[in-house]
């Protein structure tokens, strides 16, 4: 019998599942978690840089390595060799039934497959080859080029095969609006901006280079649409006569109108503030604009236009910027485009890790890691100062350069990292702790939540805006950055009855579905969401045995499958019915781990299946392997997958199941110890007792 038992269970743990049934008879949990922690901690260690950070690359799907070869042939600037690779990578990726997704094991996707069809296309693809022929019926089937998205039809315009008069209107004047108006800018998310303005500008010059008759994509119009005379509006005008709606597209029509008028008295005015606005942020202290690819894509084609020649030495920072994003696989001879860099994310979330697995706060990578964290504060009053009118600037951004988009996640995590490590100057890295708390505490907005880069950056009627199609106009205060800061608030010993945690708590409790999960913004979805809101409220030492908050743990705990881990796919985003549901992956496996741990009993079943889980996926060079994408863009359009997340949450979710069964309290450095007078100092002046 035992003899049995063990050949069943040699044969599952090749096969890297393991039922509950036979965990008892085959796992040392605490063991196996210990050597897997001591596996995952050297593999993080050995791949620090130099100067102290950690940084893992951005998977993302097809569209963005489309969208770069479409755009050097806009420009002009064609290498053959890299165009080559480009194309296998795209051809890599096709699905059986001709498109492309912008997920794994996703669906067909519109865009991405028009995109994917054109670029290949570009690079030399007859419209007669197999795969050609099945990827416009999919594109035929799906609805064709007037089916597409706003950006999308951009960047089909731009090449001459989408007519600009279909595409909606950005007067360039919009950038002249003063940010109390009732709408400006900084009332755009962060994102949408860098893309707005540059866009502006295109939509004034129009800048169209002709292709080759062969390079058209008249196929690829619906019958009856491919006459420009006859191609309908691509915006359906709502049921209701009058509604948001219907009023946007009207004054999009007026526009239209009044372009064909040649007396513009603002627009001189607005293109030259437009290319100021550009010019200070592609310069010295960011990576490009906004430091995102499609920002940086913009910017370049607007400087372009206004007359910049390709030996500026802004156009060639801007190219710089823009080919740093290439990465060239040499093991899969993959040649791709990352969308951005996350260095700033990744070393604060691998410090966190490491420092739960035991490292000290003097150890010298914590140590390096802290110094470099700490030289890359953004002191700059960026973007966010005409929305928040806070005095002094700090923060972190995601990327390495970006002084005008700081954000609230990447600096609550990085202070969360920083309160685990010491540097060579405690006084100015507390100083730093408390300036960039204080920065982080003054994005609270309205409604007691927080957003990523704004505050109040919430008009919903703009969400009617025919550009607004990519889902992501806004910068809505979410639940799961909300919940993060309010764990930064109970690791530095914020008292929870200050007004400031009581609005906070309350924004979650209103968030919170009727099944007890909660949506993830930046994170593939309910599981993160649940995750960190568990997470944050045992940070402020809430009692994690109030019903409404059970509720989220078991919601987690009726989402764990067969084997033990835990999966959602991106459909949850457009399919809330599939929530909580998917193959098991090692980060979303750790994120559900660390939520149920965060309301105690480490004895539950759900918790050991979890365990061992992650033990028996662990590959033998200390890493794991995911092969889906766990975090997001922009939800419903566009997905991120972080290389860092496969390692650094199951090493976090392994050594905090590892302090919690021994009983030990929460690593923190011994610096950090004087917070706690500084905030009770804080907490007396927030209740106006200031001594």
């Amino acid at each position: 019998m035992e003899e049995r038992v063990e050949k069943k269970v040699t044969a599952l743990e090749e096969r890297k599942v393991l039922p509950f049934s036979l965990i008892e008879t085959a796992r040392d949990l605490e063991g196996e978690a210990e050597r897997a922690v001591g596996k995952a901690r050297e593999f993080l260690l050995s791949l620090q840089r130099e100067d102290g950070h950690w940084v893992f690359e951005l998977l993302v799907d097809s569209t963005v390595v489309s969208d770069y070869l479409a755009f050097h042939h806009w420009w002009g600037k064609i290498d053959f060799e890299k165009q080559a690779r480009f194309v296998k990578h795209i051809l890599d990726r096709q699905l059986p039934d001709g498109g492309w997704s912008i997920y794994p094991e996703g669906p067909s996707e519109l865009n991405a497959t028009v995109k994917a069809y054109f670029a290949l296309k570009l690079g030399g693809l007859s419209s007669d080859e197999p795969e050609m022929a099945r990827a416009r019926s999919t594109i035929l089937r799906l609805g064709g080029l007037p089916a597409c998205l706003t950006y999308t039809k951009l960047g089909l315009a731009l090449l001459g095969v989408y007519p600009w008069e279909h595409l909606p209107s950005i007067p360039v004047e919009i950038i002249l609006f003063p940010p109390w108006f009732p709408f400006s800018i900084y009332d755009l998310s962060s994102w949408t901006r860098g893309m707005v303005v540059p866009l502006s500008v295109l939509h004034h010059f129009k800048p169209t280079r002709f292709l080759p008759q062969d390079k058209q994509l008249q196929e690829l119009f619906p019958y009856g649409t491919n006459d420009k005379t006859v191609l309908p509006f691509s915006f359906a005008w709502g049921k209701r006569v009058v509604s948001k709606r219907n009023i946007f597209l009207a004054v999009d029509r007026v526009l239209k109108v009044t372009e064909q008028i040649p007396w513009k008295p603002l627009r001189a005015k607005a293109l030259a503030k437009a290319e100021a606005w550009i010019l200070e942020r592609v310069g010295e202290g960011s990576d490009g604009l906004g430091a995102i690819f499609p920002a940086m894509l913009y910017a370049l084609a607007a400087l372009r236009c206004l007359g910049y020649p390709d030996e500026h030495p802004v156009v060639k920072k801007a190219w710089r910027d823009l080919e740093a994003l290439e990465v060239w696989d040499e093991k899969n001879a993959d040649f791709r485009v990352q969308p951005c860099v996350s260095p700033v994310w990744d070393t604060a979330i691998t410090m966190i890790a490491l420092s739960e697995s035991g490292l000290p706060p003097d150890h010298p990578s914590l140590r390096r890691a802290a110094e470099w964290l700490l030289s890359r504060e953004v002191r700059f009053r960026g973007d966010w100062r005409f929305k928040n009118p806070f005095p002094e600037g700090s923060g972190w951004a995601f990327e390495y350069n970006n002084i005008y988009y700081p954000d609230v996640d990447d600096t609550a995590m990085v202070l969360l990292a920083l309160l685990r490590s010491e540097s060579s100057d405690p006084q100015a890295h507390l100083k730093a702790v408390e300036r960039a708390f204080r920065w982080v505490e003054s994005f609270q907005c309205s409604d007691g939540g927080w957003a990523a880069f704004d505050k109040d950056v919430n008009k919903k009627w703009l969400e009617n805006v025919p550009f607004a199609d990519h889902n992501a106009i806004l910068d809505p205060p979410c639940c799961d950055i909300t919940a993060r800061v309010l764990e930064l608030c109970g690791r530095l010993g914020v008292k929870r009855t200050l007004p400031m945690v009581q609005r906070a708590i309350r924004f979650l409790r209103r968030h919170q579905t009727e099944d007890g999960s909660w949506y993830g913004r930046w994170g593939v979805n309910y599981i993160y969401g649940t995750w960190q809101v568990l997470r944050g409220l045992e940070a402020l030492g809430m009692d994690m045995n109030q019903p409404w908050i059970l509720r989220g743990r078991d919601w987690l705990e009726s989402c764990q499958n067969e084997d033990g881990g835990w999966g959602e796919t991106c459909a949850s985003y457009t399919q809330p019915e599939l929530k909580g549901r998917g193959p098991s992956t090692a980060s979303q496996t750790a994120w559900a781990l660390m939520g149920i741990m965060a309301c105690g009993d480490l004895e539950r079943p759900s918790v050991e299946r979890g365990i061992a889980y992650l033990c028996s996926l662990q590959n033998d060079d200390g890493s794991w392997t995911e092969d889906f994408i766990t975090g997001t863009g922009f939800p419903g359009v566009f997905y991120l997958k972080y290389d860092s997340y496969r390692n650094v949450w199951p090493l976090l979710a392994l050594s905090e199941y590892l302090r919690r069964k021994r009983g030990q309290k929460q690593i923190a450095a011994s610096w950090a110890r004087s917070l706690l007078t500084l905030a009770e100092w804080r907490s007396k002046r927030q209740e106006g007792s200031t001594p």
